[in-house]
């Protein structure tokens, strides 16, 4: 098949301790999936509804680029997050089966441009320019799943500049895993290579020109980078 046009590159991620790269199909997210975090937008969580939204493909950045400042914004929010990269799929799949699907775990950043979203919310408009925009989702390289040790109390944190800005524990989450996959799955047919962000804690804050980040699933994966 010839196309048209020059074909464009598969987004990837490395893979912690193999030269082999994880091709990225789609790249789901999930809204107020910390209960401190939603408190702190004003938010209220519905527990039986699930909120999802989705960045494209080509808005990860890997191997610890930088990160250029978006444009139309002044204030750029860091939400450090918990990625799970699929090798499986389907539609209405079960809790239980979720695990045997998963690939692996790396740590990322929902970059929000949080003004663009605050007037969206406003005039009741949806939040893509907020959340779905160039280079919004940094990713670290991603640890096979049979190679990560993860429970509830496994730790998510980012600091900037040094400084602790964000921390939690994994048993904070709303919905765990298994329940995010299963309720995505009932909206879309998930595949292998989507990734899933999995909601951020408290301690969202402005990034600015400059800034260092380090954000870190204990023990599982980092991610470094710098905002330019």
């Amino acid at each position: 098949m010839t196309y048209a046009i020059a074909t464009p590159a598969v987004p990837s991620l490395p893979i912690i301790g193999s030269d082999q790269r994880f091709p990225i199909r789609r790249v789901f997210c999930i809204g107020r999936n910390y209960a401190e975090h939603a408190r702190e937008m004003g938010a209220v969580v519905d527990k039986s509804a699930p909120m999802f939204f989705c960045k494209p493909a080509d808005a990860v950045v890997s191997d610890g680029a930088d990160v250029p400042y978006p444009s139309m914004t002044t204030e750029l929010h860091h939400e450090v997050e918990m990625v799970v990269a699929l090798a499986g799929g389907g539609r209405d799949i079960a809790p239980a089966q979720a695990a045997a699907l998963i690939f692996g775990y790396g740590v990322g950043l929902d970059l929000t441009r949080r003004d663009l979203q605050a007037q969206a919310k406003a005039k009741g408009h949806p939040w893509d320019v907020a959340k779905a925009f160039d280079h919004s989702a940094p990713v670290s390289a991603l640890r096979p799943a049979h190679e990560a040790a993860l429970d509830d109390d496994s730790v998510l944190r980012l600091s900037v500049n040094g400084e602790l800005r964000q921390q939690s524990r994994l048993g904070e989450m709303v919905h765990g895993v298994p329940q995010i996959i299963a309720a995505l799955s009932t909206l879309f047919e998930l595949k292998p290579g989507d990734l899933i962000f999995t909601g951020t804690p408290a301690g969202v804050a402005a990034l600015q020109r400059g800034d260092r980040f380090h954000a870190e699933l204990v023990g599982v994966a980092a991610l470094d980078g710098c905002i330019a």
